[in-house]
């Protein structure tokens, strides 16, 4: 009997906007070798995620997939859609069946409760891939109450929460109580990095994430 290959999929929100959910994702395409989607991105007037994840993780074209919905402005996706008068439909959203049993990273937009259109939710379309979600969340001050109440949030949605990321500088006080309180089991760290490209990425992975809980594919990775 063969054992099939590992293949993790993760949704990647944030407690926030801003607060690393892109550099999250080249970090674990790098690392896991997977594939990247942001199904739903806004601000393309000024740069794409799908870019910026290309760009760090060193992906393949083939490796990045094409946005469900591009808006211009940088705003919260329901207004960018308002505008455009082009509504979000959670039915055109869907993972290609080619990626089926691939590593896959999918980033959200902002963080879990940015509203998509009149009566859903950033939370709506987790539900609807049906990934477990990973949380990124700031390493400092307010940290603590942003990400528990996006925790909860996820928890009253019925998401599968998968673990959590601490962004910024290290603080071992923060990371102990978002892990006990949130009921979340940290799996990395991303400290500040002096360079920002694939080698910081694969170099941050190896010595501040969780290699067990991301499993074999995490395994001889290199720059």
């Amino acid at each position: 009997m063969t054992t099939k290959p590992y293949a993790p999929q993760f949704f990647v929100t944030g407690t926030d906007t801003g607060i690393g959910k892109t550099v999250l994702s080249a970090l674990l395409c790098a690392a896991l070798g997977a594939s990247y989607w942001k199904p739903i991105q806004t601000g393309v007037d000024e740069d794409s995620d799908s870019v910026t994840v290309r760009r760090l993780a060193g992906s393949r074209d083939d490796q990045i997939l094409p946005e469900a919905y591009r808006f211009g402005p940088p705003v919260s996706p329901h207004l960018a859609a308002r505008w455009a008068h082009e509504p979000i439909d959670l039915a055109r959203i869907m993972i290609p069946r080619e990626l089926e049993g691939r590593a896959l990273i999918v980033e959200g937009a902002g963080g879990v409760l940015v509203p998509i259109n009149d009566r859903q939710f950033m939370l709506n379309l987790m539900r609807h891939l049906d990934l477990p979600v990973i949380l990124a969340a700031r390493s400092s001050l307010g940290t603590i109450n942003h990400s528990l109440l996006s925790l909860a949030a996820l928890r009253a949605g019925g998401i599968e929460i998968a673990g959590a990321v601490m962004i910024g500088e290290p603080n071992a006080d923060n990371r102990e109580a978002i892990a006990q309180y949130g009921r979340v089991r940290v799996v990395g760290e991303i400290p500040r990095l002096p360079e920002l490209d694939r080698a910081a990425l694969l170099n941050a992975f190896s010595k501040h994430f969780d290699h067990a809980f991301f499993g074999i594919a995490a395994q001889g990775q290199t720059a």
